[in-house]
Formats: structure tokens, C-alpha cells, sequence
């Protein structure tokens, strides 16, 4: 199925969800009041005049900057107290304004009675003829729920779990003037969830932490896996949304909608906010339908062609947005990643890639971590970040580098791998003070390695993988010299049927790249096998495949392998420090490597025949031809091809000799 359909079926699918969520979504707005109906005044009594004094009065102090306002006037038994807290995010002058239309409303809904409560978006009112300052009251709840579930709830509940405990005891541990917090994390499916906690300021850090405890285990009865909800009680309050409902500064907030007015029924204190919220559902609800009314359209129009150009879309294909839940286990919160990378000093930094920097850091229980975090302005950046993480999610194998964790938070995109301690191979066997460092045997355990991460990718995984960008600078080392493929960003996923793809956008490395694909974009598991071929020469040679060093001519690795196994002096191409090896096996990995570089993608072999060949010392090996990309020399003539190479010694002696 084609991106587009796919793209039109899910924007279809958002079209009736939108719909359904706009019905639903003005439940979690709106205000509740609580009269007490157990103690109530009468008409023109001292209760009630100190009441309306008190009510009228709340407001008039304008210094108050943290949306805290109490009042109490006359004495027992006609006192009156009087609480207002607007939420931590609202500006001074919407505050009042809120708290002034919850009197208007509180005084309409309960008429007589000495005890109330109402809660609005934005402010919380209270009056009673008890002490109500420090004076934790958790009695009776009220909840305003989402109805819509969350996906993946067993994942959803965790991490909403993990953000309501730590607001807790940030909004706990605020001082008198302010007990609030918010924040948010990272849910599943690429969901960010957002919240908040507030405390009456007058209550005692104790106070406020057991009554937001008494708060969030209200979820399991109320909320469970819902996409959001609000709990309320007289002293403190919770909400939690998978929308942002708040605003990031909190000291000095920008200006939150100011509550309507209310009217004779008690339900109009709303009307503002239903207002605007249904003329935003509207709008985005038209703006859906006409993008799924052109998809409709693009669809049967497309319907009507023979032909359709494959997609572009690297990995994905129908389903897989939502087989992230896969990973949504490995997600961390953007905090957490930058402390352990001490905020990505300079000091941790450990190099660059194709799409960001990578960095040192290390977690809290002391695991060392390696963290790409990707370029901001890189084009693809977040095409290749989901790619990562949806492929190495999947994938685990020795010889594949191992993904720990991801943040995906805002603009920032950050991967988290294991850390390996020998960084990338190109640093070694490029490099003529390390190179000596790898003797024969850790190169052919290198190579073998890389062979064998390869075939899991190819044939023994679930999943059939094409990494199109493998390279030295892709194969990281471990400390026992264990090499894993890294760098997922270019991978392709194949069906187990399918055998070749095409595309139009050429990603990878010149060098390393398959005829086929660099001049024609077609691509298949025998163009890793190309590029596999190209990094065994370079392993054993020491050079880089685009300047080998042939005495004083920088030629083709390629052309100078091939003459060179033409010309019967391959032992000429071998590393110098790999002097007292096998040559033996040396040569015979150059004869892989040449097997593997071939024009025609019939002539390479299978990454499962390579392997065999690695492990088989006593297998024959076919003839190679000229490889790809091979330059011709007018200098050298050309001379008849070996007829059999085996693994003899006899056939070793005229090369030995040259060497």
C-alpha cells in the first residue's frame, strides 16, 4: 500500500476521532460547584452580610501577584472564611477576573448555605464557617474525566504514574506563596503527557503531599487509562491532558482566557471557553475534512494509473506508527538523557554523524550510554530518528549495536545507545599508530562479526533489513574488539518476499555504494553484500577504498585488488603490520572481498555464503571477474585469470614469494 494511501486512510480515521473528541472534550472544562446543605442562613442574618463582605472584598488587594486570596470576617458563630486560588499559570489580572465571576456563580448556585465550593478551569473559590487556612480538607473529591482511552494503557498508566509523582513533590515542597507544578513526559506512540498539581499555599509541605497523594490514588477508580482527567478536592488539585494545556512559565504567566459571566441557569460561567473551544473544533475539524476530501480525490485519481512509483518511506510501511508501542518502554524523559551527559558538554562529546553529534554520558545506576542527538536543522532528522527506533526496537544480536533509550520531546530528538568503549572501526584501521593495534586474528574476528550482523539482518531476523550505508565509520568496537553495526538511519525495510526496491533518493556512501544502486537506485540485500566486500579490502589493506596508496599513485582500491589478484601478487595489498599472519587467509579474504564487489548482483554471493566461506576454510571458492566500478590502466597489460583458487599451498607459493 502506497504512502499516500496509507496517509489518506489515517487522516480519515483523525477526521472521525477529532469529531468524536470535540463532543467529549468540553466535559474536562468545565466548573463544579458543592453547597453544603447541612448548615444553612437565613435572609438578611449577620452570616450573610459578612459573607457578601468578604465575597465583595476578596479581591480588592491588586499586589497579590500568586493567585492566593483569603478573607474572614465577624466572629463565631457568624464568621465567615473565604479561600480563591487560581491555577499556577494564570496572570494576576485573569485570576481576579475568574475568582469575581466564581462568586457571581457561587452565590447564584447556593443561595443559602453557609459552606461552598466551585472549581473553574482557572480558580478554585471557597467559603465556609470553619477555619479553612491550614486546614487539609481531602473529605469529598470531584472528577472531570476524558472519556477517550488511551493507547496503550499499560504504557500510558506507567508514565503518567511517573510524571504524578514527581509533581507531587515538586508542588509539595513549594513555598508559602506558591505550591505548584507542572511538566510533562513522554507517553506512548510519540504522545507527549502534560499536568499539573496545586496545593492551597497555607498548607504545610506534610499537608499538601498527603492530600495530592490522596489525589492521584483517586486515578485507578475514576481515571483509569483515561486520556485525561482532573481531580478536585477543597484543598489541592490534579489535572493531566495528552494535549498542553498550560503554560511553561509559571511566575509570570501570559494570559489565560478569562472565565465568562454567568447567568440565571448557573451553566452560562462556561460560555466563552465552549465558544472559542467549538469554533477551534470546528476550523480543525473543516481543515481534516478537506484533506481527506483531496485524498479521496488524489486516491481514485491515482487508481486510475498502471503504474505507481514505490514509496519513499524508508522504513514504514501500513502499521508500523503504531508498532512504536514496541519501544515506547525504552523512552526517557529529555532531563534525564541531558544530566547524564552533563547537558551535552563539549567535554563529553564523542564525534559527529551524518544527522547530529554524539555524546559520552552516564545514568544514575552508572551504565555508560552513547547519545546521538540529531540535528535540528538536519531535513530528515526526525524521518531517520523514528527509523532507529522502530528498527533497533526490533532487532537484537551480538554484532548490532543496542539501542537503550530515545526522547522525543519538543524539538529534540536524542537516541540512546549502549556505549561501546573502542569507538568506530575506521578509527583504527585508518589511523598508522592504531592500525598495529589490530593484529590477523581481531580483523578476522571483525570481519566474521560484521558477517554475521549482516546475515541476522538479511535472513534471520523477523524482519528482512537493507542498511544501505555500511561503512567503517558504521561498525562500532567493544571492548574485546567485537564489532556492531551501528546507524540505522538509512535502513529499508523489506517484506520476507520481497527481493529488490527501487528509489529515487540516493542515501549512503560514495565508495561503498553498489552499481546498481548509486546509478539506477536499485537496491536489494546484495548491495550490503557490495558494501561488505568493499570494507573486507579495506580491513586487510589498512586504506580507505577511494585513496589506496600504491607506492607514489593514489589509485581505486577496487582496480588495484583486481589487478592485483589478476596479476597473482595479492599479498602486495596486505597490511604491512600483518606481517607473520596467515596469508593464507589473508589472500582468502581478499578473494571473498572480490566475490562480494562483483558488477553483476547475480555474481555476489548471500551474506549466509559468505559466512560459510569465513568458517570453511576447506570450501572452493568461484572465480571472481572484474568488479564494479573497476579503471581500466593502460599501463599494465592484462593477463589470464587464475583457472581455481583453493585453500592449497601450492597454489599460495607463487604469491607468498612476492610478498
Amino acid at each position: 500500500m502506497s504512502m499516500w494511501k496509507v496517509t489518506c486512510r489515517k487522516l480519515t480515521l483523525t477526521f472521525i476521532v477529532t469529531i468524536i473528541i470535540n463532543l467529549f472534550t468540553l466535559s474536562i472544562c468545565q466548573d463544579l460547584t458543592r453547597c453544603n446543605n447541612n448548615a444553612n442562613f437565613s435572609i438578611n442574618s449577620p452570616y450573610q452580610r459578612n459573607l457578601n463582605d468578604a465575597l465583595s472584598s476578596l479581591t480588592a488587594d491588586t499586589s497579590i501577584r500568586y493567585g492566593f486570596y483569603n478573607q474572614s470576617l465577624g466572629q463565631n458563630p457568624d464568621q465567615v472564611n473565604v479561600i480563591g486560588l487560581c491555577r499556577g499559570d494564570v496572570e494576576p489580572d485573569d485570576c481576579r477576573s475568574c475568582l469575581n465571576n466564581s462568586i457571581t456563580t457561587i452565590r447564584e448556585r447556593c443561595p443559602n448555605q453557609k459552606s461552598a465550593t466551585i472549581w473553574f478551569e482557572y480558580c478554585m473559590l471557597r467559603y465556609s464557617n470553619v477555619t479553612l487556612l491550614r486546614n487539609l480538607d481531602t473529605t469529598v473529591g470531584e472528577f472531570l474525566i476524558n472519556p477517550n482511552n488511551a493507547s496503550n494503557m499499560e504504557q500510558f498508566n506507567q508514565r503518567l504514574d511517573q510524571l504524578l509523582d514527581q509533581l507531587r513533590d515538586d508542588a509539595s515542597t513549594g513555598g508559602s506563596l506558591r505550591k505548584y507544578a507542572s511538566n510533562s513526559t513522554n507517553g506512548p506512540t510519540f504522545i507527549t503527557i502534560y499536568g499539573i498539581m496545586q496545593c492551597t499555599p497555607d498548607l504545610s509541605e506534610n499537608q499538601c503531599y498527603n492530600c495530592l497523594d490522596a489525589a492521584i490514588r483517586q486515578i485507578p477508580n475514576c481515571c483509569q487509562g483515561k486520556r485525561g482527567a482532573r481531580v478536585l478536592f477543597p484543598s489541592c488539585n490534579l489535572r493531566y491532558e495528552d494535549n498542553k494545556f498550560f503554560n511553561d512559565t509559571v511566575v509570570i504567566a501570559s494570559p489565560a482566557p478569562t472565565p465568562p459571566s454567568s447567568s440565571s441557569s448557573g451553566n452560562s460561567s462556561n460560555t466563552t471557553i465552549i465558544v472559542v473551544i467549538a469554533v477551534v473544533a470546528s476550523v480543525v475539524s473543516l481543515v481534516i475534512l478537506v484533506v481527506v476530501l483531496v485524498c479521496v480525490f488524489k486516491r481514485r485519481k491515482g487508481n486510475q494509473k498502471q503504474q505507481r512509483s514505490p514509496p519513499e518511506n524508508l522504513v514504514y510501511e501500513e502499521g508500523d506508527m503504531d508498532e512504536i508501542s514496541t519501544a515506547d518502554s525504552l523512552q526517557y524523559s529529555f532531563g534525564i538523557i541531558r544530566m547524564a551527559t552533563n547537558d551535552f558538554s563539549e567535554n563529553n562529546k564523542l564525534g559527529q554523524g551524518g544527522f547530529g553529534l554524539v555524546y559520552k554520558g552516564k545514568l544514575q545506576n552508572g551504565q555508560d550510554i552513547a547519545v546521538k542527538r540529531l540535528s535540528r536543522d538536519s531535513g530528515q532528522g526526525e524521518q531517520e530518528f523514528k527509523n532507529e527506533v522502530l528498527l533497533l526496537a526490533r532487532l537484537q544480536h551480538r554484532n548490532l549495536v543496542r539501542l537503550l533509550g530515545f526522547s522525543l520531546e519538543g524539538s529534540e530528538r536524542l537516541l540512546m545507545y549502549e556505549f561501546v568503549e573502542n569507538s568506530s572501526l575506521d578509527q583504527f584501521i585508518f589511523d598508522p599508530r592504531k592500525r598495529g593495534n589490530l593484529d590477523w586474528d581481531r580483523r578476522y574476528k571483525i570481519i566474521g562479526g560484521i558477517a554475521r550482523g549482516l546475515l541476522y539482518l538479511h535472513e534471520d531476523s523477523r524482519l528482512k533489513i537493507i542498511h544501505r550505508d555500511l561503512k567503517a565509520s558504521n561498525v562500532l568496537l567493544d571492548a574485546q574488539m567485537n564489532p556492531k553495526i551501528a546507524d540505522f538511519g538509512m535502513a529499508r525495510l523489506f517484506q520476507q518476499e520481497e527481493t529488490q526496491g527501487n528509489t529515487s533518493r540516493i542515501v549512503g556512501t560514495y565508495g561503498y555504494m553498489a552499481p546498481e544502486y548509486a546509478m539506477h537506485g536499485q537496491f536489494s540485500v546484495k548491495s550490503d553484500v557490495f558494501s561488505f566486500g568493499v570494507l573486507i579490502l579495506e580491513i586487510i589493506t589498512g586504506q580507505k577504498n577511494h585513496t589506496f596508496q600504491n607506492g607514489g599513485v593514489i589509485e581505486d582500491l577496487l582496480s588495484h585488488a583486481w589487478r592485483s589478484w589478476r596479476d597473482g601478487t595479492v599479498a602486495s595489498l596486505i597490511d604491512p603490520t600483518l606481517c607473520g599472519s596467515s596469508i593464507r587467509d589473508t589472500i582468502r579474504c581478499v578473494h571473498i572481498g572480490l566475490l562480494c564487489v562483483q558488477e553483476d548482483v547475480n555474481d555476489r554471493p548471500t551474506m549466509a555464503s559468505v559466512v560459510l566461506m569465513l568458517s570453511s576454510v576447506s570450501l572452493t571458492l568461484p572465480i571472481p571477474s572484474e568488479p564494479a566500478f573497476f579503471v581500466r590502466s593502460t599501463t599494465n597489460p592484462e593477463k589470464p585469470l587464475f583457472e581455481e583458487y583453493t585453500s592449497s599451498t601450492s597454489d599460495l607459493s607463487s604469491q607468498v614469494k612476492s610478498r
